[in-house]
């Protein structure tokens, strides 16, 4: 595929988002549809498209409409693209250019690809910062790793990516390490495949630190998915149990665990009785944090949505207090920037609890370093 064919490849995708398809589903049948696509054109389209709803509406008002051609049109002008090379009419490319793809500059909320009605609850929790948080999302992650130093050490698994064309640097978090080449081929590592490595945000490493487990604790993971987090835990020496509301969504757990050469007890119930040093709340959320990796997710949430998400966040609290052991802690999570589902919560749970309180937050923002990560840590003191 020529640069071009690319471009109009992603038009149609974003179309196909933008009539209701999740990203990734109009991602496949368009796959399924060009046989005549190579891995490298794949590649190159699904950048496109994620580019472009990163940047949804910037790209919608630089390109004229918020439409797949005018998303791709405004993303091409934000990178300084000589446009009219590409836009030629000519075998597979887009169109040429007409006076209705003349854009404008964008403006507030939307210069920094924000919900509008979100954007005052951003404001509300980071103030000055909102800004710089919110075109955090508009690029691309970077993409860490997190190191089993159970079974290696850092230095151990840069040398062993470096002889396969991966390079990565050491993060300041002790057990990350930023990928900065050939990160698509991770999974195909010899280090992953002896499971040295998981792939794990940064950010989510640095709760994982902060929660200061120490060897032989019982840890419960309480909202556990697909057991990241239940394996950076028992890396550090925690007898850790994993629990999910939905059991399907570890079903993964096992096979990595194995892998890293470890175990995990997994309960579709948690027992009663206060059997965990540490109970670990990793609770569902809104993910705005990550919104520049599941960037279709960020147009699709609404108010309603936020409203039950605190609320069931909340409940999660309610059920686990009392999991937690005599002088234990309870640590709650989320990939979110939102105070509503960070702050706001856990002064709910402290007003309706007597005697816990907070002995530790960690509240870490998009960027360069991780994604957005909120943790608080409490403690009971009858």
């Amino acid at each position: 595929m020529t640069p071009a064919a690319r471009i109009a490849a992603a038009i149609d995708i974003l179309d196909a988002v933008l009539a209701g398809q999740p990203a990734e589903a109009a991602l496949i049948n368009w796959g399924r549809a060009s046989r005549f696509a190579g891995s490298k054109d794949r590649a190159a389209v699904r950048d496109h498209v994620y580019d472009g709803l990163r940047r949804r509406r910037s790209a919608a008002a630089l390109g004229g409409a918020e439409t797949g051609r005018g998303i791709m049109l405004g993303v091409l002008r934000s990178q300084g693209a000589d446009i009219e090379t590409i836009f030629t009419g000519q075998g597979h490319a887009p169109a040429v250019l007409s006076p209705a793809d003349t854009g404008r500059d964008p403006v507030g909320a939307e210069a920094v690809d924000w919900p509008e009605w979100l954007w005052p609850h951003l404001v509300a929790g980071w103030g000055e910062d909102a800004a710089a948080i919110a075109a955090a999302q508009q690029d691309r992650a970077p993409v860490f790793v997190r190191v089993n130093i159970a079974r290696t050490t850092r230095e151990a698994v840069v040398a062993s990516l470096a002889d396969e064309g991966n390079a990565a640097v050491p993060h300041p978090v002790a057990t990350a390490l930023k990928i900065t080449d050939n990160a698509r081929k991770l999974q195909t590592s010899i280090a992953y495949d002896a499971g040295w490595i998981e792939m794990q945000d940064a950010s989510s490493q640095a709760a994982i630190a902060a929660l200061d487990v120490t060897k032989g604790q019982t840890v419960l993971d309480y909202c556990a998915g697909g057991g990241g987090k239940s394996l950076a835990l028992a890396a550090l020496g925690a007898r850790v149990t994993a629990h999910d509301a939905d059991p399907r969504r570890m079903k993964d757990i096992e096979p990595r665990a194995q892998r890293a050469k470890t175990r995990i007890e997994i309960l579709s119930k948690v027992p009663g009785g206060r059997l965990f040093d540490l109970v670990f709340c990793d609770a569902p959320c809104s993910g705005s944090g990550t919104w520049r990796r599941t960037p279709d997710a960020k147009w699709k949430f609404d108010a309603k949505r936020l409203s039950d998400l605190t609320a069931i966040q909340g409940q999660i609290l309610d059920n686990v207090v009392g999991s937690v052991a005599i002088g234990g802690r309870l640590a709650y999570a989320t990939c979110s920037v939102l105070p509503q589902e960070n702050q706001q919560v856990v002064e709910g749970f402290v007003a309706r609890h007597s005697g816990w309180s907070v002995v530790k937050t960690l509240s870490l923002r998009p960027g360069e370093d991780g994604d957005g990560f909120y943790l608080a840590i409490l403690e009971h003191n009858p």
